[in-house]
């Protein structure tokens, strides 16, 4: 019993986490919360994988990590990037960019669960990673202009939505002999982002902007390449034309 509501347990920590950092910004905390929400990341990655070690996967299961994900990755990004940087600007424009990031993960999410992905691959952005990127991106506010952040906002929305495939890394799984190291990692990522959570932050967000950029970069390879072949078609039939007349003379 305790084995098949592991995997619930860290779902559930997510959860709270995200709704946690949702406290704390109506508390003016607007760094922590980001930090928590980078934290719940972790909380993230492991629910699944210790139910594949377990071999204790549910469709309850996948269910409540979808709604908990909306929480954490979606409403809480956009509230903490709304209160440190979208208040002084015209509000029309900030709520609806707000509503569009949690709306954005939730049609993503819905299609995950409902569409065949190809396997090894996720279609459109993770909500996890886009949240990721926002929040450590709302830590930097002071540097940054708002109108980046709306951009990026609006960017990592379209991302999650998009037909571009992103590599899954739900194949690294971990062994069933080491699921007692789990919890460790997430007390231990704890105690980091209090301690450095400036250094924590750079940390995640490397990783998390170049795996954003590697899809949009792939897609963008796909599209060149396309548009080659159209190009290429398009000089060959201009050749072929150009010929037959030629023999029709001869």
């Amino acid at each position: 019993m305790i084995a098949k509501s592991l995997p619930n347990l860290f779902t559930i920590a997510n959860l709270f986490l995200g709704i946690l950092s949702i406290i704390f910004v109506f508390n003016g905390l607007p760094d922590y919360a980001a930090i928590l929400v980078i934290v719940a990341m972790l909380t993230d990655g492991l629910d699944g994988r210790v139910a594949r070690a377990l071999n204790v996967q549910s469709d309850f299961g996948k269910e409540l990590d979808s709604l908990s994900d909306v929480i954490s990755f979606g409403v809480a990004p956009a509230f903490i990037v709304y209160s440190v940087a979208f208040q002084d600007l015209n509000e029309a424009a900030a709520w609806i960019v707000t509503a569009l990031f949690p709306i954005c993960g939730a049609l993503r999410l819905a299609r995950f669960n409902v569409v065949a992905s190809t396997p090894g691959y996720f279609v459109g952005l993770p909500i996890p990673a886009a949240g990721g990127v926002l929040c450590t991106l709302a830590l930097f506010h002071a540097s940054l202009s708002p109108y980046i952040l709306i951009a990026s906002t609006v960017l990592l929305s379209l991302l999650m939505v998009s037909n571009i495939k992103y590599p899954s890394f739900k194949k690294v799984a971990i062994p069933r002999s080491m699921l007692w190291i789990a919890p460790l990692l997430v007390i231990l990522a704890v105690g980091l982002a209090i301690l450095y959570p400036g250094q924590l932050s750079k940390l995640i967000f490397i990783p998390l902007v170049l795996y954003a950029l590697y899809g949009l970069k792939k897609n963008v390879n796909v599209i060149v390449r396309r548009l080659a072949r159209r190009h290429r078609r398009q000089i060959e039939a201009a050749q072929y034309q150009e010929e037959q007349p030629a023999q029709s003379e001869g």
